[in-house]
Order: C-alpha cells, then structure tokens, then sequence
C-alpha cells in the first residue's frame, strides 16, 4: 500500500476557467506532494477574459465542508482565497477555531486576501474588509497580499522595498504572525521582490521578472504552493522561499487559453514535454 501523504485545505471559491481558485490551489498542492481537500466557498462564472458573475455557497455548507473534511481525514495546512462576503468571512473564521486551524494552533492558516482583481478594481464591499482585518487577520499564520491588496486594506500605496516593509508593518499590527508583501504589480521594477516579516525577522525574496501577460491564478499559485510546503513541515522561511521557486517557474511556463490572460502553469513538475497539439 502507498504512503497517505500530508492533507492541505483550500477553502475559496471555483474558477471555471481552470486557472485560479480552487482549481488552482488543487493542482499545485498535487504538484507539490500533498492531498488537497476543499471547502468551497463560491461558485464563478468566469474565463479567460474576467468574471462575469458568481453564486455565494451557503455559509452552513461552507462550515459544514470544513468540518467533515477536518473532522475525517485532517489537515496538514489550510488556506483561503475568494470568500466573497463578510458573513462567509465570520463563518470561515468560526469555522478554522472550532476545528483547530489558526495561528493560535498546530495547522498553520495561509490568508490569501482576495480583495482586488489583476487590475486592482476592489472585489470586496468594505464590511468585507473590514471582516478580513478583524476576522481573519488575527487567525492567520501568514497573510500573502498583492499590493493593491495592501492599499485596499492599510492605505498604504507601496512602489519600493522601503515602503513595503511599511505595509508589512502595518499588516502586522492587524494580527497574522507572518506577512508576505509581494512584489508582482510593482510594475516599474526588473525585479520580482515580495517581502516576508513577522516584525523581527525580515526576508526579501527576489526574483526576474518575466515578460508574460499570462498570470492568472497567480496568487492563488504562490498561497498554495506555501501552504503544501507548511503541510509538509516546512517553517515559514523555507515554506515561502520554496513557494516562491515554484510560482516563479509556474509564470515562466504560463500558456496562452483563450482571447484574454492565460494561466500560470505547474505542468512542468510532470518532469516531460507535454504534446505538441499539432503532431
């Protein structure tokens, strides 16, 4: 018989299109060795060129999921992504406390704050936000903000290394242990650099950046990718700087689908060339 190997939970909402939400935190914690189970939490109606509508799950079968999964076969690591309302929000929180997910026990919680799309419009109504702030923030092992994120959620406007450890700071002071400020929409920059902190230790991770237009799922991709390494034992320096390996090969391999942004992609932990469609 095979070896069970470590349990990491999603609970985010479904992207049709196959690039971001729980499609993606699915086959990047299979890329990276562990089992992914799911709590979702909204269904989209989206593809490659943007979300066109979406439908709330109700917030009793989200907690219902989360504790059926946890309850059977445990988890290893949790992470979050879309939750879409302030009432998801409070239950998802509920929820992580009574199964013991958080910051305050063993399983570590990854929060990825899903507030702004790749454009930086605001998802999130500001009850919201204000329910990540106070709701999640505190519960969560890490936090891994883009940086319209971290303007929608501090204020701050961050465009140099010196002021994302201002919004690191800030970040901090709402609760998680760990921030990960990234680095990826700070657009002027060659360099890829996303900042972790738990406000005596300070790691800048960078990386080049790549000239593709294909990068949806990528948060998404880097959250989940962390949250394996963290279900495989890893701490949080070496959890991250492994994520961020991963994610940065992920964007080198993205894919063109569709007639808008193409995702990233992990199919070259398969260790072969996918086939050439037209042989």
């Amino acid at each position: 018989m095979s070896r069970t190997p470590r349990t990491a939970l999603t609970i985010a909402g479904s992207d049709s299109g196959g690039g971001a939400g729980i499609q993606a935190d699915l086959r990047t914690f299979f890329a990276c060795g562990v089992h992914g189970m799911t709590a979702v939490t909204a269904v989209t109606v989206q593809n490659s060129v943007g979300v066109h509508g979406f439908t709330e799950i109700p917030t009793d079968v989200v907690a219902a999921q989360i504790e059926a999964v946890t309850g059977d076969m445990g988890a290893n690591a949790a992470k979050t992504g879309m939750l879409a309302t302030a009432e998801i929000i409070t239950t998802v929180a509920s929820a992580v406390d009574k199964v013991g997910i958080g910051r305050q026990h063993d399983v570590p919680l990854v929060v990825d704050p899903v507030a702004a799309s790749m454009r930086g419009d605001p998802l999130l109504r500001e009850e919201s936000l204000e329910a990540i702030r106070t709701e999640l923030f505190p519960r969560a092992t890490l936090v891994t903000p883009n940086l319209d994120e971290v303007q929608l959620l501090t204020g701050l406007s961050v465009t140099d290394v010196t002021e994302q450890r201002k919004a690191a700071d800030a970040l901090l002071e709402l609760g998680p242990r760990w921030v990960l400020v990234k680095g990826g929409h700070m657009a002027d920059s060659s360099e890829c650099v996303d900042l972790l902190s738990d406000g005596t230790h300070v790691v800048e991770l960078s990386c080049p950046r790549h000239d593709t237009p294909h990068t949806h799922g990528g948060g998404d991709t880097l959250a989940s990718a962390i949250t394996a390494h963290l279900a495989k034992g890893f701490d949080m320096p070496d959890a991250v700087a492994a994520g961020k390996k991963f994610i940065e090969r992920c964007v080198i391999e993205s894919y063109p689908l569709g007639e808008g942004v193409g995702p990233v992609s992990p199919f070259w932990r398969l260790g072969a060339e996918l086939p050439n469609p037209t042989t």
